[in-house]
């Protein structure tokens, strides 16, 4: 899928980008005080530093201001990710390092994850189907490097299970961000870290010895 065009009156491609920046900037810190929907374009100009006017140069719609700010919080994420990862690595301390490192990219762009993860939502037809579709290829980065870790010998999950646990880790991730009214309040990064990756690797630490299964409640007559 192609990706969405959004308009602009200027033609200088640095200027566009440097502009569209202030905005992304800017409606980060509006749409998580106030959410996309209460936040106005009026607003956005303002804390973007020119005037309406000159906002509607670089964008047709609110929604577009949306887009840019998901489509550019996916791009940064996988940027910085990147430069955090060790090549030279393989097996399990690879898998430990690539979720590591996501995790502490979320942290670093905390505020930006939170918008994306909350108000993709609200975007309409092509641009929503093209920023979760660049979810989905972080999703992909994840199942990869699990098929690789099987492939080592580290792990023995069947595809499907492969492609589930690639979802849960990018949720775990994102959950530093939408549920950190809470674990931030109970947890440094570090420690959250440490205990996401001994429990997405080790699971829970169940007792071998506790019986594997409940009996089923039986229904009154």
């Amino acid at each position: 899928m192609g990706k969405k065009q959004v308009p602009s009156l200027v033609k200088d491609e640095r200027l566009i980008s440097r502009r569209r920046a202030q905005i992304v900037k800017a409606a980060v810190g509006l749409f998580n005080e106030k959410g996309y929907h209460k936040a106005t374009t009026r607003e956005v100009a303002n804390a973007s530093g020119f005037s309406i006017g000159t906002l509607y140069e670089y964008i047709g719609s609110k929604e577009d201001i949306l887009f840019l700010v998901c489509d550019s919080v996916y791009d940064e994420v996988v940027r910085k990710w990147e430069k955090l990862l060790d090549s030279n690595l393989r097996g399990l301390e690879r898998l430990r390092q690539v979720i590591e490192s996501y995790f502490r990219v979320v942290d670093d762009l905390q505020d930006e994850v939170l918008v994306m993860y909350q108000e993709t939502k609200s975007l309409s037809g092509e641009a929503l189907r093209y920023v979760l579709e660049k979810e989905i290829r972080i999703k992909d980065v994840f199942e990869k490097e699990l098929i690789n870790a099987r492939e080592e010998g580290v792990l023995t999950m069947d595809d499907r299970q492969l492609s589930l646990a690639a979802h849960h880790i990018l949720v775990v991730g994102q959950m530093w961000t939408f549920r950190r009214w809470a674990v931030q309040k109970e947890y440094s990064v570090d420690e959250y870290i440490d205990y996401q990756l001994r429990q997405l690797i080790y699971g829970f630490g169940v007792n071998e010895q506790a019986p594997d299964k409940q009996p089923v409640p039986q229904k009154e007559e």
